[in-house]
């Protein structure tokens, strides 16, 4: 069969069973891996063996970071660390420049915590800060969600980019920081976007109907700044200094020099053992300031582990179906249909894969899936430097930008943060979704900009 009539089905099938039949996204995706799979060549004993093995090795490379990534921003919440970093925001920047410092709190909280858990944090916060000056509670809520939907797409050890990276065998230390390079001018440019549909947009905190509020702990209760951020901060520094380690002692002028600790941050740099570390931290946080038991502990590290655990299934069969879609032979077929690898093919290459995340993402709602079911597409066509005239961790940071298009009604975060924000639907389309397609645009731009600045070209 046609290995583009065997994508189409696997698009299909994942959009149907998740849009129409309102399947969990890891039915859909393993559904289609083991569709793919049958209809491809091979022998037919060994055409479901394969999916298995293939859903086994992604959940190999990178299940072991997204549990201890699930774990660290757990506890950074129950300790208060969390807490610590806004409030430090807020105490430098000052409450005339609340907004910003709501930004940059949900931008750095949303490397390690899920986009719903910092909102979550968050949000009281903003009905606070309105209470006391009675304006720009819209602009309060935007800011949040602009801060932490960069990062939470971006910038891994959150599940999406950390997927993308390992599917585009790209340096996790590099995505990391390229995430970050590109993050924070999307994030400044999506904060002009708040202050203008604040403008537009005069509403006033409306009472909450959810749980009852809780009053925020005092300050001696809060761990110190520079333990709150460490478990945020190290595992960052940890792999970003491998990546450099490893860059310089490729050089001439540098290989004596890093050579001699290119083996050390080998260890140290290894993601697994930095969020190992990171999750030590975060944990002993918790135990010191909420004395918690070792039994108690555990319960909450469990609770950590069910969610991650989830993001794992979906994150592997994503990476099966990729893999059952290179066994199809599509990279054959699209390196026939591409065989120049002028710069204007490699423009080309990322603007389909920003358009195919996007239409992803307005279709089933997730950011997360639409992250993984379309880099398993294209890691399966084996898109090369040579073709886009850039490093690939540009064609990563494209489909994740592509991701945050077409948010609506069917994202769960939509529903999170009108819940907690208090606003209608009508006003999260006006806000919300602006916001979210503001991200999603600058971030893809700023990809094209580096791409061609900073190719990285191997």
């Amino acid at each position: 069969m046609n290995p583009f009539v065997i994508l189409a089905t696997a698009i299909v099938v994942v959009v149907g069973m998740i849009l129409v039949l309102r399947m969990n996204a890891f039915l859909a995706l393993i559904t289609a891996a083991l569709l793919v799979s049958l209809l491809s060549p091979g022998e037919a004993a060994a055409k479901v063996t394969r999916v298995a093995e293939a859903f086994g090795s992604v959940a190999g490379a990178i299940g072991i970071v997204i549990a201890l990534a699930s774990i660290t921003g757990k506890c950074l919440m129950d300790s208060g660390a969390a807490d610590r970093i806004v409030r430090s925001f807020l105490r430098v920047l000052g409450e005339k420049h609340a907004a910003w410092a709501l930004l940059g709190s949900a931008f750095v909280l949303s490397i390690p915590v899920f986009f719903d858990t910092v909102f979550y944090l968050l949000a009281p916060l903003a009905r606070s800060l309105w209470k006391r000056t009675r304006r720009d509670y819209v602009l309060y809520v935007a800011a949040i969600v602009a801060g932490a939907a960069t990062t939470h797409t971006l910038v891994p050890p959150t599940p999406g980019p950390l997927f993308a990276a390992e599917r585009f065998n790209i340096d996790l230390g590099l995505m990391i920081v390229i995430g970050i390079l590109v993050g924070l001018p999307t994030a400044m440019i999506a904060m002009g976007v708040c202050g203008i549909i604040n403008r537009f947009m005069d509403v006033p905190m409306r009472r909450y109907s959810g749980q009852a509020e809780t009053e925020p702990l005092p300050d001696e209760q809060l761990p110190p700044l520079w333990l709150s951020l460490l478990p945020v901060v190290l595992p960052v520094l940890l792999i970003s200094t491998h990546t450099v380690a490893k860059a310089l002692s490729g050089t001439q002028d540098g290989s004596r020099f890093a050579q001699k600790f290119v083996g050390v941050t080998a260890i140290l740099g290894n993601p697994n053992l930095a969020l190992l570390v990171s999750a030590v931290i975060a944990m002993g946080l918790v135990v010191w300031k909420q004395k918690l038991s070792l039994k108690q502990l555990t319960e909450n590290v469990d609770g950590a582990l069910m969610s991650g655990g989830i993001v794992i299934l979906i994150t592997a069969g994503g990476g099966a179906l990729g893999a059952m879609l290179r066994v199809a032979g599509i990279q054959e077929s699209v390196g026939r249909l591409v065989s120049s690898g002028g710069h204007t093919v490699g423009v080309l290459i990322l603007v389909l894969a920003f358009l195919v995340a996007g239409v992803m993402k307005f279709a089933q709602g997730s950011s997360t899936v639409s992250i993984i079911t379309t880099a398993s597409m294209f890691a399966a066509m084996g898109i090369t430097p040579e073709m886009l005239g850039c490093h690939p961790v540009y064609l990563a940071t494209t489909i994740c930008s592509g991701s945050l298009v077409g948010d609506w009604l069917n994202d769960s975060g939509f529903w999170v943060v009108a819940r907690m924000s208090g606003l209608t639907e009508v006003e999260m389309l006006k806000s919300f979704t602006v916001i979210t397609g503001v991200v999603g645009l600058s971030g893809f731009s700023v990809t094209l900009i580096l791409s061609r600045l900073l190719p990285l070209a191997r």
